[in-house]
């Protein structure tokens, strides 16, 4: 997998980029990861890579010119890269998003910065407008890393076991995960649920079944109607409705 980023603070992205498993990817080869800046691209001596809007208003505006080169030098990369915007205005990105951009085997994430980016660069060289939720940040990088990490780690080979991903809250049934425990057994009076150190497999997976259900029905029901169950399942849902 190939992530190319155009952004004007490359230490900030990669910071938090190649930690954990994703920089452990990146280290082995697995993953690849590219940076560009705008400013490298700059004709002026101060290698100016933003003004003032035209009609007025608050805040400065991403100039096309240094941006559309370094989108262009990733391009040269990865040419058959889509260039994804991280923008508050586009789609919600989700775990259906990253499944996409896996299968697609490589990205370029623009972080706009300011008060955003020239229209016409969205125009020119973007394919696509991506945004982690209703709010805003100051710039696209902190965006780009989430969509860096929920995307490398559907790469085989990143995660340490094969079944992590698909395991996932929103994994491949689209419900929520179910409660984790480890050592110790007891807690400061808080017991690990019995079924689980049972050894009892077909029970453990019943109930961690019930579990992703109940969390699923009580924290995003919306994520029931969308996801196919089993007849079992189906009834295991009725059983949790009716207590």
């Amino acid at each position: 997998m190939r992530f190319g980023v155009v952004t004007l603070f490359p230490e900030a992205l990669t910071g938090l980029v190649c930690a954990g498993v994703v920089g452990r990817a990146i280290s082995e080869g697995t993953v690849d990861l590219y940076t560009e800046t705008p400013r490298d691209f700059a004709h002026d001596k101060h290698r100016t890579v933003d003004d003032r809007p035209f009609g007025g208003g608050p805040g400065m505006v991403m100039t096309p010119q240094p941006t559309l080169d370094a989108i262009a030098a990733l391009n040269r990369r990865m040419p058959s890269a889509r260039v994804v915007y991280l923008t508050p205005q586009g789609s919600v990105f989700d775990q259906a998003t990253a499944a996409r951009y896996r299968e697609a085997g490589s990205l370029i994430l623009l972080c706009g910065r300011y008060e955003g980016i020239d229209e016409r660069i969205i125009e020119r060289a973007v394919d696509e407008e991506v945004s982690l939720g209703d709010f805003v940040l100051s710039g696209g990088e902190v965006a780009a890393v989430a969509v860096i990490d929920a995307t490398a780690r559907l790469v085989p080979g990143v995660l340490g076991h094969a079944d992590s991903a698909s395991e996932d809250s929103f994994g491949t049934d689209g419900l929520l995960d179910c409660p984790h425990y480890t050592r110790p057994e007891n807690f400061d009076g808080m017991a690990v649920p019995p079924v689980l150190t049972s050894g009892d497999h077909k029970a453990i997976a019943l109930w961690r079944r019930q579990q992703a259900l109940t969390r699923t029905r009580m924290r995003r029901p919306e994520l029931i109607d969308e996801s196919v169950l089993t007849s079992a399942e189906q009834e295991l849902l009725k059983n949790i409705d009716s207590e």
